[in-house]
């Protein structure tokens, strides 16, 4: 089973804490299991690689490391830092994303 996140890769969020905080970047990859997520061009930690195909010549590679999902917020529309709600759409009886400060459906 896994457990309920506020965000969802491709989302636009703002980071809370840690060395990147400030920045707001893409989500490119959510580790429910582990409560983490990957964000783009954040956190990046530098990972000595050996030779392989995909790099011959191997080297020094900068690489974005997970970020705890409890460090991250959720930008909206207008573009400002929101937390969220979810609320039943009445036309499609599903679940969806509010933001709390807008009131608007985040897609």
């Amino acid at each position: 089973m896994s457990t309920k996140v506020h965000i969802k890769k491709g989302d636009t969020v703002k980071i809370l804490a840690g060395d990147s905080k400030g920045k707001t970047g893409k989500v490119l990859e959510v580790e429910t299991e582990s409560y983490k997520a990957i964000v783009e061009s954040a956190n990046l930690a530098t990972k000595h690689s050996k030779p392989n195909a995909k790099n011959p010549k191997g080297g020094i590679v900068k690489q974005e490391m997970p970020i705890h999902i409890s460090n991250l917020m959720l930008v909206d529309g207008s573009g400002k830092a929101t937390r969220i709600s979810r609320k039943k759409d009445e036309k499609t009886n599903k679940t969806v994303r509010v933001s709390k400060k807008s009131g608007e459906v985040i897609k």
